[in-house]
């Protein structure tokens, strides 16, 4: 073999070697493969099916439009079944076995946590559409739902404010994981900030799946007879639905003791009697009834999907929400960045993505952080409507910088708002 030859060849294969073989055999096939990860099955399936039918949506929809790097997008869904170890195992699947140049997926913080490493290590990318407690930032991770400053801390603060009822207790209730209990140790140092006392914070926890609420309701009942209380709920998946009933069984109106949720939005009031929840709360950064031009658009376009594709519930009732909107813009925000890098390997993609903007269906023109891999994002805290959707009564004006690390927890200040190179 001619020398010349065999030094293109090594020169070749040194360049496959640094662009990392997943984005290579993911440019080198006729079309570009990227992952759906979602919980299609189990305690969370009720949260998550909409949003792997949604990434479906606006896959096929840049299809439609020519793709990304002129080639179509193929993508690959894999239930994580609620397991999160399983997750983590399918995470390595779609990187390692069907060299997707992408994930977008997970709901629950443990779920994100549980194949975080497998991202790391691969040095691959995941895009996680959900609101999450803050108090990390990773390289390979694009975090497109809200950080604490983005919903929690907001919600708290309308509640304590004259607009919010002046709540002087606090219940904080939610599912026993990461997430909920991060949230309270954030919210509860905020609180204590602002003067509360321990006496007057009551916080429970359920584990997934729970669905009888009947002690943890009467004991609100009970606390919220010491002052004026507002409940934090961090509830995630179907148990919603128990506690929510058992709310109405118990006859505690918003009015009474207003309970604020961050995992609670149009999809899972689907199946609710929303009557008895009317004036209850939820703080997110987008909702179906908000009204603008790009809104009408996506409902429509979504409305249309649904039907085409039969879709159980959504065919007969579409319904759009939060964590949606999050997939929907970090799937463009991504094509955005391919064809700006004009590429698919993963540090080129994560250069790209600094400072990545797209018009939200929110109505609000949305921002990729510079350096921390979160979106500016509005806050909007909406009431429940007699037919399961939502009054918006409170908003920023304008998106707000996330803050992934906490300035309640102490030791925060000290931590870099950018991901640590690896």
């Amino acid at each position: 073999m001619p020398r010349r030859f065999t030094l293109k060849t090594l020169a070749a294969a040194a360049t496959v070697a640094g662009m990392g073989f997943t984005a290579l055999s993911a440019q080198a096939a006729d079309t570009i493969k990227v992952g759906v990860l979602h919980a299609l099955s189990g305690t969370m399936a009720i949260s998550e099916t909409a949003l792997k039918d949604m990434a479906l949506m606006t896959i096929e929809d840049i299809n439609a439009k020519g793709g990304v790097l002129g080639k179509k997008l193929e993508p690959v869904v894999i239930d994580t079944a609620s397991n999160w170890p399983l997750a983590a195992e399918k995470a390595k699947q779609l990187i390692s076995q069907d060299k997707v140049a992408v994930t977008f997926g997970c709901w629950t913080s443990v779920c994100r946590k549980s194949v975080l490493p497998v991202y790391e290590e691969n040095n691959a990318l995941l895009f996680y559409p959900v609101q999450y407690e803050g108090e990390e930032l990773s390289k390979n991770v694009f975090y497109t739902g809200a950080a604490p400053n983005q919903q929690a801390i907001p919600a708290v603060e309308y509640l304590m404010g004259e607009d919010g009822g002046s709540a002087k207790r606090w219940v904080l209730l939610g599912t026993d994981y990461v997430y909920p209990r991060t949230a309270n140790k954030i919210l509860r140092a905020f609180l204590k900030k602002k003067g509360v006392a321990d006496k007057d914070i009551m916080e429970a926890y359920t584990p997934f799946g729970h669905s009888d609420y009947q002690t943890i309701v009467a004991d609100i009942k009970k606390f919220a007879a010491g002052g004026k209380t507002a409940v934090i709920s961090t509830i995630n998946g179907d148990s919603n639905v128990p506690f929510y009933k058992e709310l109405g069984n118990a006859g505690i109106k918003a009015t009474e003791v207003p309970v604020v949720a961050f995992s609670v939005g149009e999809e899972e009031l689907r199946g609710l009697d929303p009557k008895p929840l009317v004036g209850h709360l939820a703080s997110w950064n987008y909702f179906m009834s908000v009204k603008n031009p790009t809104n009408d658009a996506w409902i429509k376009q979504w409305s249309t999907y649904a039907k085409a594709k039969n879709l159980p519930g959504q065919s007969t009732k579409p319904l759009t929400n939060d964590p949606m909107e999050a997939t929907y813009v970090g799937i463009h925000m991504w094509k955005q960045a391919v064809e700006k890098a004009k590429s698919l390997e993963v540090n080129k993609v994560i250069a790209a993505m600094a400072g990545q903007t797209f018009k939200a269906p929110s109505g609000f023109t949305l921002t990729m952080d510079a350096k921390n891999h979160h979106l500016h994002k509005p806050v909007l805290i909406g009431e429940i409507k007699a037919d399961g959707q939502f009054n918006v009564v409170w908003k920023t004006k304008e998106p707000i910088k996330a803050q992934p690390w906490s300035p309640f927890i102490d030791g925060n200040d000290k931590k870099k708002d950018e991901p640590e190179k690896k």
